[in-house]
């Protein structure tokens, strides 16, 4: 059994203890608002990427390891939605939509970008 106090333990009686056990029931897997990390990882990245993370990054005003999670959590809604079916492929469209809105994209531009590099 855990020596963690649960939420029906009573308050412990000295300060420090109670501080620990307080921090516990406000905490609830959290670190200040972010989730509590349990695992490292160690990736190598090409320069163009490791710049592009750093770019993100200070734009997000978050750390690189925040830009990562962000970014792998939107990859797997991206890929979760099958581009076999045509609900899989009418939100591949919307996410498509949305971000180039999002980073102010002359979408006219990118369609005759994209139509030319198809030939």
């Amino acid at each position: 059994m855990s020596d963690l106090p649960t939420p029906l333990t009573p308050a412990p009686a000295n300060s420090f203890s109670l501080r620990i056990f307080l921090d516990f029931l406000k905490c609830n897997g959290m670190n200040n608002g972010m989730p509590t990390m349990t695992h490292r990882t160690t990736f190598a990245l090409d320069e163009d990427t490791a710049q592009r993370l750093k770019r993100l990054a200070a734009r997000w005003n978050v750390s690189q390891a925040e830009v990562v999670r962000r970014s792998v959590k939107q990859a797997e809604k991206t890929a979760s939605a099958s581009p076999n079916d045509i609900q899989g492929r009418i939100e591949i469209a919307r996410q498509l939509r949305a971000s180039l809105k999002e980073r102010n994209v002359d979408v006219t531009a990118w369609i005759a970008t994209a139509h030319d590099s198809r030939r």
